[in-house]
């Protein structure tokens, strides 16, 4: 019992970081970010078909899934949530509960993914808000555990700093380096840095390898 009650605190921490991290990036983006009235289900549903498009669904062409590029649109997903989360008063310890208790297969299920992600997209577009058991059977579906989700929630949060304080919002930002998209060069940055990933050793190297392309 003990053990479990320093879990759960353990997730109850990741999901503060977490949502620190979105409450100082939208600051960034805008400081009255709360009432702008961003359409934040709008940029959910539309990075689930960015999502499905990474893990395949066209049954006319050979199609291989970027399991990397995949998680990395679903912690994309998870920037929107949060934010709505946030801006409505929603963000609980009962989220971070709910997602420590996900039971990660060790598979991926291709077709209960796919559903998942439409199913994720239809909630959006229903309440034009965010549903929490949508996103969980996607991430289990993928397979994508808790730690993975905030382990590369950091990642990509710390290219989305790089990318404002490099022009992203005023369009002087290259999403491209050296003929590849941003989002490879922070998945092979992850891989490096492994278990000593610190945001400012990240941001480091996503600005080297910028500089340098």
């Amino acid at each position: 019992m003990g053990n479990q009650s320093a879990d759960t605190s353990r997730a109850v921490e990741m999901l503060n970081v977490m949502a620190s991290m979105q409450e100082e990036h939208n600051a960034q983006v805008h400081p009255d970010w709360r009432v702008q009235r961003y359409e934040y289900y709008r940029a959910i549903w539309v990075e689930c078909a960015e999502m499905l498009d990474h893990f395949g669904w066209k049954w006319w062409k050979k199609q291989d899934a970027d399991i990397n590029q995949v998680k990395l649109e679903l912690v994309d997903i998870w920037h929107f949530a949060l934010s709505e989360l946030l801006r409505s008063e929603s963000l609980t310890d009962a989220v971070a509960v709910e997602l420590y208790n996900l039971e990660v297969p060790r598979t991926t299920d291709a077709e209960a993914f796919r559903l998942a992600i439409e199913e994720l997209a239809e909630s959006s577009l229903r309440t034009k808000s965010f549903e929490l058991s949508p996103f969980i059977s996607a991430m289990a579906a993928l397979p994508m555990s808790y730690g993975n989700l905030y382990a590369m929630y950091i990642g990509k949060n710390v290219l989305n700093q790089f990318r404002q304080n490099n022009g992203y919002k005023t369009g002087e930002y290259r999403k491209l380096w050296s003929g590849r998209e941003d989002n490879e060069h922070l998945v092979e940055i992850l891989e490096e840095l492994g278990d000593r990933l610190l945001p400012e050793d990240l941001y480091e190297a996503l600005e080297a390898r910028y500089r340098a392309s």
